[in-house]
């Protein structure tokens, strides 16, 4: 430990801590833009000066270590215009536009020019008239917000190892740019969002479809059907100034039909459906022979990962569909069939936390029950939206049930949501189809949790099963290194590309650390413990399904819509 003083307090800090650890432990606020947390240090922006005695220049204090007998003053005239000198050289070459900006009220630039009672510039305003990035179906880039704190390009090539983006030129014409300078779309970049949580203005965003949504629910000929993932319910409280999965599920069904949807369902119902093809098709491949290890394809930005950056490998990955796609599939289908409606005028509708979903939707494979199967995405940023725009508070309403067919779901359909969630409700079936027995731990501990990979075995009837569970493309590659080089000790791998999973994707609330994603991930596990049924092949709706429709898992009709091929697009790296 060593002592120093911080505004005259005296505090202790153990050796290798910043003064702005330091000061934030001690409860003294130091302003920051390129500092984020669960990243390396960049020390760009400078907006966290401090004063140090005996030091000539100010110093930064994300990246300058404490030292015994420091005394650091934060708030002295010097670094007070210092500060405000940093802000008004940003805002010189920054949009004033904040009133359109997607990130008004809360844009971290914006909020520290308040603090700073930045009012005016001594600087003559000079902004870039630089062309949008829309050519990505999900994501869109407006480089002239960019404040070059590089956040984004960390969070992609650090921690999602993808490299889509990376700063060009220098001095004033210095940008962040996608790769070798294309759009985006032309890149690796596979959808995560994780830049869009990184990045504190809005230079990055979903591709906002709110409008999309109004100019069909005001169609009196489409027939209006969503279905809800199981991490946005957990979330959509926050962008309603709620605490975390405080807003009960028949509230927000209520406050969606309130909002002109003619059918409420739930991504959980096919979550519960993917552990049914999944399962068996592990069991296949162990049985019968097939690549392992199998990894899960329910998230497209992982999936997208594997086509560009593994191509030769894709064979590994499950060919089920999504669970958005399934649901897609089945609703201008099965589902159209027992309501008594045309297929063609239903308008399908996902709500997700997942910015990838909306590219996902697109892809040209998904398209099985005739028409495209999904016809918009949206996040639960967008729904936060939709709700404010149009007065609708979900908490104040009466509440409503879901719709029938494909609204009946089960614990194992909700831990979709967070990281291990996939293998834990895989492995509750799995477990039992092979056994005949009961598990007798349902919850599978080994493989929760916010560590970048975790590991656990289980005994079929004396056939050992080995799986791992990664979050993060970083921690993904590693494993798919090991696959290349026929290393990999494992037989299942679920993938996440987001930090925490689903509840950590790049469409929900705006979250810049882990600890609001671990608050997420055991709202999930809360929701699963109190389930009725915490089993997919326990789902009603679900055996129904294959009574009457599917026949078997697995079977001909499921694969015709239930599965599909994923293709290489290496051509992008």
């Amino acid at each position: 430990m060593i002592n120093i003083t911080i505004n005259g307090r005296e505090t202790s800090v153990p050796v290798g801590t910043t003064i702005l650890q330091a000061a934030q432990g001690c409860g003294v606020k130091i302003p920051t833009l390129c500092h984020y947390p669960d990243q390396a240090v960049k020390a760009n922006c400078r907006v966290c000066v401090v004063d140090v005695e005996e030091q000539k220049n100010l110093l930064p204090s994300c990246s300058t270590m404490a030292a015994e007998g420091m005394n650091i003053r934060t708030n002295t005239a010097r670094v007070m215009e210092a500060r405000k000198t940093i802000l008004e050289l940003i805002l010189a070459h920054h949009p004033q536009d904040c009133l359109h900006c997607i990130r008004n009220g809360q844009c971290e630039l914006q909020e520290l020019t308040t603090e700073y009672n930045v009012r005016q510039s001594c600087f003559e305003q000079d902004s870039r008239d630089l062309p949008l990035d829309i050519s990505s179906p999900a994501i869109v880039r407006d480089p002239n917000k960019c404040i070059l704190c590089g956040r984004c390009i960390e969070v992609c090539s650090s921690i999602q190892t993808v490299n889509a983006l990376g700063l060009a030129y220098r001095g004033y014409d210095s940008q962040v740019v996608p790769s070798m300078d294309k759009d985006l779309f032309e890149t690796a970049c596979v959808m995560c969002g994780q830049c869009i949580h990184a990045c504190p203005v809005g230079a990055i965003h979903e591709k906002e479809q709110v409008d999309d949504f109004f100019q069909a629910a005001a169609d009196p000929k489409k027939i209006l059907v969503t279905q809800i993932a199981p991490a946005v319910r957990i979330a959509i409280a926050e962008e309603l100034g709620m605490e975390t999965g405080e807003l009960s599920m028949d509230k927000f069904v209520a406050g969606l039909k309130e909002l002109g949807f003619d059918y409420v369902l739930h991504t959980n119902f096919t979550a519960d459906l993917t552990i049914m093809e999944e399962g068996h098709e592990l069991l296949r491949r162990i049985q019968e022979g097939g690549a392992l290890p199998m990894f899960t394809s329910c998230c497209p930005a992982w999936v997208r990962f594997a086509e560009v950056f593994y191509p030769e490998q894709l064979d590994h990955l499950s060919s089920c569909k999504s669970p958005q796609q399934m649901f897609g599939s089945l609703v201008k289908g099965y589902w159209a069939d027992k309501m008594g409606i045309d297929l063609a005028n239903i308008y399908s509708v996902s709500i997700m936390p997942c910015t990838a979903k909306k590219y996902e939707a697109q892809r040209p494979e998904m398209n099985d029950s005739g028409f495209q199967d999904v016809d918009l995405v949206l996040t639960t940023r967008e729904i936060g939206r939709l709700f404010k725009m149009t007065g609708i508070h979900p908490a104040d309403t009466q509440g409503a049930a879901f719709d029938p067919w494909m609204g009946e779901y089960t614990g194992a359909g909700v831990l979709f949501g967070a990281t291990g969630g996939v293998m834990e409700a895989a492995l509750r079936t799995v477990y039992e189809v092979v056994t005949g027995r009961d598990l007798e731990q349902i919850e599978l501990t080994e493989v929760r949790g916010m560590e970048g990979l975790r590991e656990a075995e289980i005994d079929l009837d004396g056939t050992p099963v080995k799986v791992a569970v990664v979050h993060g493309l970083g921690n993904a590659r590693r494993i798919m290194e090991d696959v290349q080089n026929g290393t990999s000790p494992y037989h299942f791998v679920e993938v996440m590309a987001c930090p925490g999973g689903c509840v950590g994707g790049g469409g929900q609330p705006i979250t810049t650390s882990n600890t609001k994603r671990e608050e997420r991930v055991e709202a999930i596990y809360g929701e699963d413990r109190y389930m009725p049924i915490r089993k997919s092949h326990e789902n009603q709706e679900v055996l129904s399904l294959y009574l009457d429709f599917l026949e078997e898992p697995l079977g001909h009709r499921s694969h015709e819509l239930l599965h599909t091929q994923y293709t290489a697009k290496n051509d992008q790296v």
